[in-house]
């Protein structure tokens, strides 16, 4: 399940969103780059455990463990190891933040006045 966290608290300098996986092997993080936002990432795994895939090097990351991409090229994907792996992605560039998603992913979101 994803939580798009920056929408629902108003946040537009940085993305924030969780990830809850439904079940194991479900992939978290789909393979991608952040080259055309420049942005960097933070990973937190607040439960279960993940293993993620950063150009072709493996990384297990436990609960409580944080993980950082701070180079915009690096491929990085991620991928649930148990039920209710739950991920936290924090994102920012030198820019204000500026959402990648397609705005109807966020219709039916409320978001604080």
């Amino acid at each position: 399940m994803w939580y798009p966290l920056q929408h629902a608290l108003g946040i537009d300098t940085f993305g924030a969103n969780l990830f809850v996986a439904s079940r194991a092997n479900q992939t978290l993080v789909e393979r991608h780059d952040e080259q055309t936002s420049g942005q960097q990432e933070l990973y937190v795994v607040i439960e279960g455990e993940a293993i993620f895939e950063l150009e072709g090097e493996q990384a297990h990351v436990d609960k409580g463990t944080a993980l950082a991409v701070t180079d915009p090229s690096v491929r990085r994907s991620a991928r649930a190891l148990t039920s209710g792996t739950a991920l936290l992605i924090i994102g920012a560039g030198d820019q204000p933040f500026r959402s990648t998603w397609n705005p109807t992913h966020f219709r039916d979101i409320p978001r604080p006045d």
